[in-house]
């Protein structure tokens, strides 16, 4: 089944559009959503995970989830994060146990699951789906952590677990046309916008388009067959771009563009580009914004220029961050004034109690770990930090591009979308990986090239 999908990628990118449309049909979400993980399932149990059949779902998992709630596929909320973290865990302990061992992040389950001691919620609230929402991603992070810690991959396989990544995203872009109202109808603003983002949270909608474009952006670069057709991988990369703008949803745009310049920064330094070489992918890529920002810009009649420098639909400044800055002064005092933490999911209603008119869900999740666990919670986040930058000290050119990538998409997603989805605590993990056999990429790529050249 894995090999099929790989020598057949246009086909399946394909097949997914097509999914994308049965997505406006309320037989196919719940067909869909079941499908996706009895499937996997199947799949990982027969080849007791011997080609890393786990690690490549479960980054399926993580492109699928945000599509997969906007139609409904899953039972529970979330039910994206739970998937993922069954797959690694089947993957981890059937066939050969392949992963080093890593206390530090047994030890940071565990110490999560301390903040559940203070945990309080108002009568009539659910203490479950509190835990829940909030340690769900974490808990993630942890597992897919300890799967990947110095996990030995080749890079032909890590890019393959970004093309199953990418193949739920060509679904959500396509339902994404089917569900937006004609562009001349809307009112644009200086807010996230519900209407283009299939009436779906415009912040997890930009997020995931986001990592498409990284990921279809890293294609074209490293030259590694997608579609087969360098021009066709362009088209997907525009028409990713212009969707996510479409959004208005900044954070997940900003961390593309951000990644993409870390890749690039190191892949190129791999390559040792000439300056002039470097001058053209520059100029290249800077028409390539700008084309797609004016064209974007023309469709919103002017307000997605507002949107971006924090004005509103009539050009006066606003809060940029939409109000994250406020939740976070909060939860900075709170963490000042409870040194164990407040508990897990406690800090919208400490909000409240205060007469704070902020009773929203953090969106940043290195505030929430500080209010809600404390100190323990800063040991926390200091592990995290820290750990995958050794792996990245350690590799060369090639392996900082892709290590410091992840890295920079998990740190800024965490930072304007908190761990709502599953995206940012498995893609942390990859940081983590050790990345073998660089130059396998070329020489399929240089192979492909000489088969072109003879056809």
């Amino acid at each position: 089944m894995i090999k099929l999908i790989l020598q057949n990628k246009l086909v399946f990118i394909l097949i997914h559009l097509f999914f994308g449309y049965l997505g406006t049909f309320s037989f196919f979400p719940k067909l869909f959503g079941l499908t996706i993980v009895l499937i996997p399932l199947y799949f990982i149990f027969n080849s007791k995970n011997e080609n890393e059949e786990a690690l490549l779902f479960a980054a399926y998992i993580v492109g699928a989830e945000v599509y997969t709630r906007m139609i409904g596929g899953f039972v529970f909320y979330e039910t994206g994060k739970y998937v993922v973290i069954l797959f690694l865990l089947i993957g981890m302990f059937i066939g050969r146990f392949k992963q080093s061992f890593s206390v530090q992040y047994v030890f940071y389950i565990l110490l999560l699951l301390l903040g559940i001691v203070f945990t309080k919620v108002p009568e009539g609230e659910s203490i479950r789906t509190n835990i829940t929402f909030n340690l769900s991603g974490p808990i993630l992070l942890g597992i897919s952590a300890f799967y990947c810690y110095q996990r030995k991959l080749s890079i032909r396989i890590i890019m393959d677990m970004l093309f199953f990544m990418l193949l739920p995203l060509f679904s959500m872009i396509i339902y994404l046309y089917f569900r937006t109202p004609d562009l001349s109808e809307l009112v644009f603003g200086g807010t996230a916008n519900y209407s283009t983002s299939g009436g779906f949270g415009p912040n997890q909608v930009a997020t995931v388009i986001g990592l498409g474009m990284f990921i279809l952006t890293i294609y074209i670069l490293t030259n590694t067959a997608l579609s087969g057709y360098i021009y066709v991988d362009a088209i997907f990369l525009i028409y990713f771009t212009y969707r996510g703008l479409l959004t208005f949803s900044r954070g997940g745009i900003f961390t593309a563009l951000v990644s993409i310049a870390f890749f690039v920064l190191f892949y190129l330094s791999y390559k040792r580009i000439s300056f002039f070489k470097f001058f053209r992918y520059l100029i290249i890529a800077l028409v390539f914004i700008l084309s797609v920002w004016i064209y974007t810009l023309d469709m919103t009649n002017g307000m997605l220029n507002n949107r971006y420098v924090g004005e509103n639909s009539i050009g006066v400044k606003k809060d940029y961050s939409t109000g994250r800055i406020d939740i976070l002064k909060i939860q900075m005092s709170n963490f000042l004034d409870n040194p164990l933490g407040i508990g897990v999911g406690n800090g919208k209603y400490e909000r409240l109690k205060k007469g704070k008119n902020i009773t929203a869900a953090s969106h940043n999740e290195v505030g929430r770990l500080l209010e809600e666990h404390g100190y323990i919670g800063f040991i926390l986040l200091i592990t995290l930090i820290t750990i995958p930058l050794f792996n990245f000290l350690k590799g060369n050119s090639y392996q900082k591009a892709f290590i410091i990538a992840f890295y920079m998409i998990w740190f800024l997603t965490i930072n304007h979308s908190a761990m709502r989805i599953a995206l940012p605590g498995f893609i942390y993990a990859l940081s983590l990986l050790n990345i073998s056999n660089i130059d396998e990429l070329d020489d399929v790529n240089e192979g492909n090239l000489m088969i072109a050249e003879n056809e």
